[in-house]
């Protein structure tokens, strides 16, 4: 019975794992480079139905046996296989023990100091939140501020909890600790860095 469930994993990762989980990790460091810039991804696996292209190709590319995985209630049943499966990645039961957290449902997830925030002698030892949200091309107008942004840019994003922009002012308050996030959505992606500033 245990062979034949781990037979039944139905849903492929990268056509070329290297070369497409590369590309995938690429565009994630320029995200987090360059936020409002909207990264879109050509190569994607065949994502589960709780995830899209873009949540998949970075959960790829940036989970392995090293990186304890929190995903949300709306997902943990159908994601926990695909993940296991393809990046052989610990899942944890709660947000702080995370390394990268995955959430498919943004407006039931908890707030963002439910993660890890790094301690102050080692502020990188913290979490970084895939969420995944409605659209990164219309909804509610975020203006950024900040490293690898000129002056204040706007990133349009549907789908994020109504208290984020709370939450948010919360974390870059504690810079250089607190979380990174990555928004996803379809094949596209888009970065929110700890040393992003909502203006506003």
């Amino acid at each position: 019975m245990e062979h034949a469930a781990f037979l039944s994993t139905p849903y492929p990762g990268f056509a070329d794992p290297v070369l497409h989980a590369q590309q995938a990790f690429r565009a994630a460091l320029n995200a987090m480079a360059y936020p409002r810039r909207v990264q879109r991804l050509t190569s994607v696996p065949d994502a589960p139905p709780s995830l899209c292209a873009a949540g998949a190709a970075l959960a790829l590319a940036l989970c392995d046996f090293e990186t304890p995985v929190w995903v949300d209630d709306a997902a943990a049943a159908s994601l926990g296989d695909y993940l296991r499966f393809h990046c052989g990645c610990p899942l944890v039961a709660h947000p702080h023990e995370a390394v990268l957290a995955l959430i498919t449902h943004a407006p039931s997830m908890p707030d963002l100091m439910s993660f890890g925030i790094g301690e102050s002698e080692s502020p990188h030892h913290s979490a970084t939140l895939l969420i995944q949200v409605e659209s990164l091309e219309r909804g509610q107008v975020l203006f950024l501020r900040g490293p690898g942004i000129a002056d204040v840019q706007a990133l349009t994003v549907t789908g994020l909890p109504s208290a984020f922009g709370d939450w948010w002012r919360n974390n870059a308050c504690l810079f250089p600790q607190g979380v990174d996030v990555l928004l996803v959505s379809g094949s596209s992606l888009a970065g929110l860095p700890r040393s992003t500033r909502l203006d506003g």
